[in-house]
């Protein structure tokens, strides 16, 4: 994703981005020489002034603009607001470039991504995911126009200076794409599975944000050494595993607790979990993780 953003801009272009965009754009952003405006997270009224104000210097510098945003923002769940930054190509010449890490496979009545959810895949110009997700593998891809991915081909320092895939990787790519479009099956699973983990974990009383995808943030209070043992209970006396969010992604004294479910989970999984996090919230709201010397796991099981 950093190499694209390097490859597609030169110090005559602008960019504009969403705040809340993943660390590996804002990483590619600061290898551009291009110009660059923000605008904040899903902030459609702002976005179109700073394509205005893109607009006026892509102009005067002979460049183009290019705006890029998310189609699952993979920490919080939440979309980009596709359909509306696809409606604004009526007033506005950019390419939209999305990161659908999260989207592929997932979103959209065929999987095809958070364009398809939106009715829009036609409008992204340049369309990024990656193997690591629904497809479970390493590796990625960047859809568009013949041109465009010819070029790129070319001239993304991370793919001239680099390694093709494994076979295996691409044989069990090719094989797992097959089944996205041919099983259906797997994503309305995966749905039944989304939707019983969010309701109950809601009704259970946690706040998860306002997550619209498979992503499903748990928010808590607590610092590191809690947020440590929690995940740590968990683990060791409940066999669930998830990703720990701390500080300095989140601000501090704020915990991200991250679970992704999968089609292989089941509605007993989902009520097993529920269970097990309201366990732990009480104990962390009772103090019992805020020891640095939290390892008597013997002592925790249940």
């Amino acid at each position: 994703m950093s190499s694209i953003i390097d490859a597609l801009t030169t110090r005559n272009d602008v960019i504009v981005y969403d705040s809340e965009s993943h660390a590996c754009i804002l990483d590619g952003m600061r290898m551009s020489l291009a110009k660059r405006f923000v605008f904040p997270h899903n902030n459609m009224e702002n976005l179109e002034k700073q394509l205005d104000r893109a607009t006026k210097r892509a102009e005067q510098q002979g460049g183009g603009v290019l705006l890029i945003t998310e189609g699952v923002f993979g920490m919080a769940g939440d979309l980009g607001n596709l359909k509306a930054i696809a409606e604004m190509k009526k007033k506005y010449k950019f390419r939209l470039l999305v990161d659908d890490a999260h989207g592929f496979g997932t979103m959209g009545p065929t999987g095809r991504g958070t364009g398809e959810h939106y009715g829009v895949q036609d409008q992204i110009d340049l369309y990024f995911s990656t193997f690591a997700k629904a497809m479970a593998g390493i590796g990625a891809f960047i859809a568009s126009n013949t041109e465009v991915v010819d070029y790129l081909r070319y001239n993304m320092r991370s793919q001239t200076f680099a390694k093709s895939l494994p076979m295996p990787m691409v044989i069990g790519a090719l094989k797992r794409l097959e089944m996205l479009k041919t099983m259906p099956e797997l994503r309305t699973r995966l749905w039944d599975v989304v939707n019983a983990l969010q309701k109950g974990l809601r009704e259970a009383g946690f706040d998860i944000g306002a997550t619209e995808s498979m992503v499903t943030p748990v928010y808590m209070h607590g610092g590191i050494v809690e947020a440590t043992n929690l995940i740590l209970d968990l683990r060791e006396n409940y066999s669930i595993f998830c990703s720990m969010v701390i500080y300095p992604v989140v601000p501090k004294g704020d915990i991200l607790l991250r679970l992704i479910p999968t089609a292989t989970h089941t509605l007993d999984d989902v009520k097993e979990s529920i269970e097990a996090f309201s366990v732990c919230r009480d104990k962390l709201q009772a103090g019992e993780y805020q020891t640095e010397t939290f390892q008597d796991i013997s002592a925790l099981r249940v």
